[in-house]
């Protein structure tokens, strides 16, 4: 009996690109979830011709850096773990792609099955730590609005907020030991059915933080049994099996003379692309499907 897959996809632009990460996820071996912001009004067309297709029609309005990004997270996991029993959970943005055939992802995950492929970030973090999720942050889902009065005056208040807080030394979520690590994950099974139990307590625990997503998953598995799980501790990168180009803090897109760079590397996904460069997609697309 063939392992299945389920890939679970955030998706709010870049449609183009999401068609073709479709086109290379469609493989009998996988199920594809769709989550869209629900604040996308016209949904674009997307077909399989091997693989289910599942769009979510219960969708959250996801705010950037606000837990509503991690809801909608557990929206998927949810979905994908009571639709079917699959080896593996490949959280994926609408806006990546393979960079190895599904044979090639198949067969590594069958070699390393039973690890949890999950980023840590390395260095010492613990002052943004308590920045982002030992505080309570007012008006999250605002953390990006900064034109217009309303919303600088939100800010301003966050602002001052954060600074009370810090001289009155309140500190919340204090007896937990976080970890922090990109967002983009590959689970086991039994991990995913950990992460959908402690739903409440996750959304309770996250509410009023800032960029719970980037660190929810690291956090759960590091305090719990699986920590002996995790597949790389040393590499965030590894630990994943995710190809992200980080230039000043910022994510860097891919372009057509990075495709040597992209199909030599060791790792299975890579993020993010930009239909400014669709050379590039169109690229791995003719690449993965000659080796498929």
């Amino acid at each position: 009996m063939k392992k299945k897959h389920a890939y679970l996809i955030l998706a709010h632009n870049e449609f183009p690109i999401l068609r073709k990460l479709i086109t290379l996820l469609d493989d009998n071996r996988n199920d594809i979830f769709i989550h869209f912001d629900k604040k996308v009004n016209n949904l674009p067309e997307l077909f399989v011709n091997n693989a289910r297709l599942f769009v979510l029609e219960n969708r959250v309005d996801v705010r950037w850096a606000d837990v509503s990004v991690v809801e909608a997270e557990l929206i998927l996991f949810e979905n994908a773990f009571h639709k079917n029993a699959y080896q593996y959970f490949h959280l994926l943005s609408g806006v990546d792609m393979p960079i190895k055939s599904q044979d090639e992802i198949h067969q590594f995950f069958d070699k390393h099955d039973g690890k949890e492929f999950i980023g840590y970030y390395q260095q010492d973090n613990k002052i943004e730590i308590k920045r982002k999720v030992k505080r309570f942050h007012i008006f999250p889902k605002s953390f990006r609005k900064d034109n217009g009065l309303i919303n600088i005056s939100k800010k301003l208040f966050r602002s001052l907020h954060l600074v009370l807080q810090e001289k009155l030394n309140i500190e919340r979520n204090s007896g937990t030991n976080f970890k922090k690590g990109t967002q983009w994950v590959s689970l086991t099974s039994d991990f995913v059915e950990l992460i959908i139990k402690k739903r409440k307590e996750i959304e309770k625990m996250y509410s009023n933080t800032f960029c719970p997503d980037e660190i929810f998953i690291q956090t759960i598995c590091w305090n719990s049994d699986f920590r002996g799980n995790i597949y790389n501790k040393q590499d965030e990168g590894l630990g994943c099996m995710r190809y992200i180009q980080w230039v000043d803090n910022q994510i860097i897109d891919w372009r057509s003379d990075d495709f040597d760079k992209l199909v030599s590397s060791p790792y299975l996904f890579a993020r993010k692309f930009s239909s400014k460069d669709l050379n590039i997609v169109n690229l791995l697309v003719n690449h993965l499907s000659v080796n498929q």
